[in-house]
């Protein structure tokens, strides 16, 4: 606020102080930080589709928030999360009390804490990491996280006691980050768990194929992200995993599907969201804002993370406590469905999704088997952290 905002404010009459709002309109200054550039490019292209889809909806198609437009100011992390840090720092000393983005885990751990020691809102956004929710009270997120993957894992095991998983994955924060879910939601549930760790620089492997072949396990979980999935899934099919236990994997970005080539019909698929597993107003609007109408993984992720900033702004105004206040425990509709932030610790409760391919090649596409209940896909509660 400037001093001669603050005067005049100090001057007004209780009324006429709380008819201001009202008749404001300074712009909303939102600062988006994801990944425009970089490996996490396409997930960021669908983050920002989505964005302006749902700054379109929540808004009613005039981007404002009362008489306030919504002003939006988009920076390239590059997936870098020092380039991250600069640029929320850059955005914050620029007087913006709102950042959103964060296509990767690990520039979203870097990002939170800025928001808590700066008091800013921040929503991460496709950033699966667990370690998001909780991290502190001016946290949110507007995507899944990991744990939710696994819980949609673990709806494929009716009994999960005395049953072996293995989680196979590369190294590094997303690999890890589902070897720990899985060991806390499917190993807690009475199943063993072991982990098989690919080096994130691997290319071949019909030896880290072969390796999980030999682990006998009732189910294996895969977590792959980026260009070696091809390579990764031929192995597999090759060395007969596919064939000889139920693998379960996270559907990723419409440009992977083909890279499953002949594995994608023996595998069960677990989603975040795919085309096709909502039909509702949300659904609607979001794919007529989507070039094409083609909705993708990432999609949902931006379109809520513009709710939520309205429902913010709309409620909040400038003050960030009160921003925070009006998106704890807010439900809402959404294009997955029915959305709650929990109160307690941020989570974004929301529903999972079974799926499996049909076709082939290039035709190959995911169908919903079942909607999983945002409670039946719920993380534990964390206890909030600042």
């Amino acid at each position: 606020m400037s001093i001669a905002a603050a005067f005049t404010s100090a001057c007004s009459s209780p009324q006429e102080a709380a008819q201001e709002p009202a008749g404001d309109s300074t712009p909303i200054k939102v600062g988006l930080v994801y990944s425009q550039t970089g490996a996490l490019a396409g997930y960021g292209k669908q983050y920002i589709e989505g964005w302006k889809a749902g700054l379109a909806y929540a808004t009613k198609g005039t981007g404002k928030v009362g008489n306030r437009p919504v002003e939006v100011k988009e920076v390239d992390d590059a997936g870098d999360p020092a380039k991250a840090v600069s640029a929320a720092k850059d955005l914050i000393g620029q007087g913006y009390k709102i950042i959103a983005g964060s296509t990767g885990s690990a520039v979203a751990g870097q990002v939170a804490p800025l928001a808590a020691q700066n008091k800013v809102l921040f929503v991460s956004g496709p950033a699966a990491s667990d370690a998001v929710t909780g991290v502190n009270k001016y946290t949110f997120r507007s995507g899944r996280q990991s744990y939710q993957d696994v819980l949609a894992a673990k709806s494929y095991l009716s009994a999960p006691t005395g049953k072996k998983v293995l989680v196979f994955a590369q190294e590094g924060t997303f690999g890890k980050s589902n070897a720990d879910a899985v060991k806390a939601v499917i190993g807690g549930a009475g199943a063993t768990v072991e982990n098989l760790f690919v080096p994130a620089s691997a290319t071949e492997f019909t030896g880290f194929a072969a390796q999980a072949k030999n682990a006998k396990a009732d189910m294996i979980f895969v977590a792959w992200a980026g260009t070696t999935a091809p390579a990764m899934w031929q192995a597999l099919d090759q060395q007969g995993v596919l064939g000889s236990t139920m693998v379960v994997t996270g559907i990723d970005q419409r440009a992977s599907w083909a890279t499953f080539g002949a594995a994608g019909g023996k595998l069960s698929l677990l989603a975040h969201y795919f085309d096709g597993a909502s039909d509702n107003e949300a659904t609607a609007a979001l794919r007529k804002g989507v070039e094409g109408g083609k909705l993708d993984l990432f999609h949902p992720d931006g379109f809520t993370a513009a709710q939520m900033v309205v429902r913010a702004a709309g409620e909040g105004g400038d003050d960030v406590d009160k921003m925070v206040t009006a998106l704890e425990g807010w439900s809402f509709d959404g294009v997955k469905g029915k959305l709650t932030v929990r109160k307690e610790d941020h989570a974004l409760l929301q529903p999972m999704f079974q799926g499996k391919f049909s076709g082939s090649g290039a035709e190959l596409k995911p169908e919903l088997v079942k909607a999983i209940d945002p409670a039946d896909a719920a993380p534990p509660v964390v206890q909030m952290k600042g």
